[in-house]
């Protein structure tokens, strides 16, 4: 995969950190973001490695990261907060839900339709939600979080039947497992490497356009 290119947006810090070691470790040239400075990712930093500064709710921070039109084989954008501790809509405040939505879910797919001008024709742009966003699957609670991810993946599946389409362009919404992060925890089932590696094989297997929301197995989701 020496010839492959991947931005990652958000990766200051545990699946966004591990997906930059996964990529690397795979022979890709890798672009990651950090919002303040990450002195592990600086740790990796070299030829295969270049470090920009972006915010996923800022998007000006993220309109000029000196890429060439059609340079990228893979954009994932990584950002994720649970939101409010409460997670109830009945105690939600408005800049509670504005905080989330636009962390977990606008900001992301912003960034998304920004960046597709950098992308390869038939390359692959992911987003990372969660099965908490799966409307089919869900067991209720977390609200906050929930509907933030659910939104994402709405939005996912627009800018693939829209946006990315016409370019044979796939889209994902990636599942992660429950992993071991600070906002896993640590009893999580899995771990950092465990999942980016399967996230990673996600990736590269991906193409030939659509949208699908997979989990690190490569199991398909309902949505």
């Amino acid at each position: 995969m020496a010839d492959k290119s991947v931005f990652i947006l958000g990766a200051s810090r545990g699946i966004g950190l591990g997906l930059v070691r996964e990529f690397m470790e795979r022979g890709w040239h890798v672009t990651a973001s950090e919002r303040d400075r990450s002195d592990e990712l600086h740790a990796l930093e070299g030829e295969s490695l270049r470090i920009v500064t972006a915010d996923v709710t800022d998007t000006g921070s993220y309109a000029d990261l000196g890429f060439d039109d059609a340079s990228l084989d893979a954009i994932i954008i990584n950002a994720g907060i649970t939101g409010a501790q409460h997670q109830s809509a009945e105690q939600a405040t408005r800049d509670e839900v504005a905080d989330v939505m636009m962390t977990n879910a606008y900001g992301p797919a912003a960034a998304a339709k920004a960046l597709l001008p950098a992308m390869k024709d038939g390359g692959t742009l992911s987003v990372m939600s969660s099965l908490m966003g799966s409307i089919a699957d869900s067991s209720g609670g977390y609200e906050l979080y929930r509907t933030s991810k659910t939104a994402l993946n709405m939005l996912a599946k627009g800018i693939a039947e829209q946006d990315a389409g016409p370019r044979n362009i796939e889209v994902l919404a990636l599942h992660p497992g429950w992993v071991q992060t600070d906002m896993g925890g640590p009893n999580a089932k899995l771990t950092v490497e465990e999942s980016v590696s399967g996230l990673v094989d996600v990736v590269e297997q991906a193409g030939g356009g659509g949208f699908r929301f997979v989990e690190y197995s490569g199991k398909e989701l309902p949505f």
